[in-house]
């Protein structure tokens, strides 16, 4: 039996694989292609077709797939066969440099923000050479691009690949400058914290919201929650243990370095967290992780919920975002080091990072913003929807010291002296952690804590590699036409923390006083989907995209529209689901029960007893199955009367005027669940759904 160690990657055609099997130069083409964004030959990709065709077909393989992102939040893909049949009714099997390359799906039948017409079907998927291929289920998975035929992104890693260029292109420029003229390119690192829940598969099947939905529109709270914190990193359940070690086996073995497994704080919850890659092989790996974690699941007899907020009165699930810029000979550009008062290079970095941030608050919060986000951001669970960055008070002090143009006292650290003979003290860290910062250093890396945990991280990548690249190109520009180099950098120190430093927040996020100190700071609070699509049609936005191409002005408008889209689909569905959970299910229940206890209290009536106790449950629950009808005929007519003309109508009448209304409808229902017997009602707990495992 082989070791999970030899096991690594033995589903993917990485470098190893390749290195074995290409000839000599073709390996050498086709890794500078990977490594430095060159162009592939034609005839060097029917040389690798061939042999990733014969490892894939020895290893039980009977088709290929070309596997894209498209902005459905999911991955898609059609599978075609190797076979090619002969004249003589034999077949042979085939697989060409041209069908490695491209690819092409209909363009129409996914969601394209007016980029497409109707009639107009043709797209294509290119061949990402940078993202390694593998097998799942006996085809080869190929990793593309998804564009139209006239050349717009259709899906979420065109714009990453884009962004992936333009900032090593502008951290080049600065490395330059500061003597570095041995690397050669500048990789954005990303490592993604996934959060998820685990639920009997049964009691997931008997629940039409959590099949439809994803999370629970009904449910009252159970009698004990999170709130003995027993179960955050606790002992894990024996059936969950197993899972995590099928879902590694199975991870590892697709060359995802799965690091970190463990209970998260609500009951039920679970986090895994990998080791970090480049921000393109760490998006696909994140999107095939939450595909095996789903199919694992399923199984082992469980259902795995990657909704941000599955159940009421818990925690809901993230996506921490783990961001760094590194270059390909293995310098971290974020890390401080031991003295990072003098090290210029890397506060040069972090005031990029600062800069960007302030500038362009918006957008990356639009990259957070997803109708199942809006439940979880701003409670106390998850960082507000305030966008500020946490540096530790050390580092900020260090930024503050050099734009005051004053020394920095010279401090110690310390130790963590836990006053226990036997245990070791240990150096402390400049500072400590703030987890209710959305965007946090964390010694080497910025920490992106917003990101939901259903969402591909691709747009927040894409956004963070942007805007960073253009304050790197402004820092750049300052830089090389300098006279004094020394001096303009601590100039640019001192405007970025004059300009920008409003958005450094070191404080408790979660309280009342930060909003009102963010509202005085001018820094935007955007609550809701609706408001933060339209960072999309900003002006600075627009300018943006388009100076660095990533996308054009219709681009960024279609991306806009079908942000809109899937709000107005999303809460349609939602309200739907409700309205027929009500109608077939809740109602129908809770009339029985009601008509239940009411023969019975007669029954006990004609026998000339009294019972108050019968009489006033008959009249509450009477009483509550009015209030249930009522605002379920509400509903219908508002979801009845939401869609307009206007997109933006439609969305904000769905915001505005469904929600509350199906926010008010749960409420009713989830009180009625209080008082009836489990006997009638009519689908599992959250008593069931959180403990029953």
């Amino acid at each position: 039996m082989k070791s999970f160690a030899q096991k690594f990657g033995c589903k993917v055609f990485d470098q190893r694989v390749m290195k074995e099997r290409l000839p000599k130069e073709t390996y050498k083409s086709l890794k500078a292609s990977m490594d430095h964004g060159r162009s592939l030959d034609p005839e060097i990709a029917s040389i690798v077709a061939s042999a990733m065709k014969d490892w894939a077909v020895e290893n039980g393989a009977t088709h290929f797939t070309h596997w894209f992102q498209p902005m459905t939040g999911i991955t898609a893909g059609k599978h075609d066969s190797f076979l090619s049949p002969q004249g003589d009714g034999s077949i042979i099997l085939e697989f060409s440099g041209k069908e490695l390359i491209k690819g092409e799906p209909d363009a129409s039948s996914f969601p394209n923000g007016g980029l497409r017409n109707t009639f107009e079907a043709r797209g294509y998927t290119i061949w990402d050479c940078s993202s390694p291929a593998f097998i799942k289920e006996g085809t080869l998975y190929i990793p593309t691009a998804f564009c139209s035929y006239t050349g717009e992104a259709l899906d979420t890693k065109t714009p990453l690949l884009r962004s992936m260029e333009v900032v090593n292109t502008q951290a080049l420029r600065v490395l330059k400058l500061f003597g570095n003229h041995t690397s050669t390119r500048v990789i954005p690192t990303v490592g993604a914290e996934q959060e998820y829940f685990l639920v009997d598969r049964k009691n997931y099947e008997d629940r039409l919201d959590l099949k439809i939905c994803g999370r629970t529109l009904f449910g009252a709270k159970p009698p004990k929650g999170q709130e003995m914190d027993d179960h955050y990193c606790g002992r894990i359940r024996l059936r969950i243990a197993d899972y995590m070690r099928q879902l590694d086996d199975q991870l590892w073995q697709y060359g995802i370095n799965s690091k970190t497994k463990h209970n998260e704080v609500a009951p039920a919850q679970h986090e895994m967290a990998p080791v970090f890659d480049s921000a393109n092989v760490a998006t696909d790996h994140n999107q095939l992780t939450m595909e095996l974690m789903r199919s694992v699941a399923k199984q082992n007899g469980l259902a795995c919920l990657l909704h941000e907020k599955p159940f009421e009165h818990i925690n809901g699930s993230g996506k921490h975002n783990n961001w760094s810029l590194s270059t390909d000979d293995g310098i971290n550009l974020l890390d401080p080091g031991k003295t990072p008062y003098e090290n210029m290079q890397f506060l040069i970095f972090l005031c990029a990072v600062i800069r960007s941030i302030d500038k362009y608050p918006e957008l990356l919060r639009l990259t957070a913003a997803s109708p199942g986000n809006d439940h979880r951001l701003g409670a106390n669970e998850a960082p507000p929807a305030i966008i500020s960055i946490f540096l530790g008070e050390h580092l900020t002090a260090t930024l503050q010291h050099i734009a005051d143009g004053v020394a920095e006292e010279k401090s110690s650290n310390g130790v963590l002296n836990t006053k226990v003979t036997i245990l070791p003290n240990l150096p402390k860290d400049d500072s400590d952690r703030n987890r209710t910062s959305p965007f946090a250093f964390t010694g080497n890396k910025f920490e992106f804590r917003m990101v939901g945990s259903s969402a591909s991280i691709a747009s927040s990548n894409w956004v963070l590699n942007t805007i960073m690249a253009e304050s790197l190109e402004t820092f750049a520009d300052i830089l090389e036409s300098t006279d004094d180099f020394d001096r303009d950098v601590r100039l640019i120190v001192h405007e970025t923390m004059y300009h920008h430093g409003k958005v450094i927040f070191n404080g408790n996020g979660y309280s009342e006083k930060w909003v009102e100190e963010a509202e005085r700071r001018g820094l935007p609070n955007i609550s809701n989907s609706v408001d933060a699509a339209k960072a999309f049609i900003m002006d600075k936005s627009i300018e943006l995209f388009q100076r660095y191409g990533i996308f054009t002005p219709k681009e960024c408008e279609s991306r806009y529209e079908i942000m809109l889209e899937n709000y107005i689909k999303t809460i349609s569905i939602e309200a739907n689901t409700m309205l027929e959970m009500t109608k077939r299910q809740i109602l129908p229940a809770a009339i029985k029960y009601v008509g239940d206890i009411s023969a019975s209290y007669n029954e006990v009536t004609s026998s000339g007893v009294e019972n108050k106790a019968m009489l006033k449950l008959v009249n509450q629950l009477s009483s509550m199955i009015d209030c249930v009808h009522d605002i379920m005929e509400i509903l219908e007519q508002e979801v009845n009367a939401a869609h307009t003309n206007d997109l933006w109508q439609t969305a904000v009448n769905y915001r505005d005027k469904v929600i509350p209304q199906m926010e008010s409808l749960r409420n009713c229902v989830d009180a009625m669940e209080t008082i009836t017997s489990s006997e009638y009602w009519p689908m599992p707990t959250y008593t069931d759904l959180l403990y029953r495992v």
